[in-house]
């Protein structure tokens, strides 16, 4: 069960604005693309043993790079931003 919720977040999203968004006790995770708002929130409730009252996912298009006189697109990525309950925390700059 737990490499389940393990395999939908990623990683933590770590930028000012997700700092700022901290101080409202909304997080910020990066997911698989197949992931919806309620693996997510399963996720997040199961490995950090807190309440989610909300999840908003947002899809992240590619860039388009070239590199050596060849044209690419960084791949795309789906962000989460999860709403804790009242009087719960989560310490993302933590290591395990």
């Amino acid at each position: 069960m737990k490499e389940q919720l393990f395999s939908i977040l990623r990683a933590p999203h770590i930028s000012e604005k997700s700092a700022r968004l901290q101080e409202n006790n909304q997080y910020v995770f990066e997911v698989v693309q197949a992931a919806t708002k309620a693996d997510v929130k399963a996720a997040v409730e199961g490995l950090f043993s807190v309440e989610v009252a909300s999840v908003n996912l947002v899809n992240l298009k590619g860039k388009s790079r070239s590199f050596r006189n060849r044209a690419g697109t960084r791949g795309n990525k789906r962000k989460a931003y999860v709403r804790l309950a009242d009087g719960h925390t989560i310490d993302v700059t933590a290591k395990p």
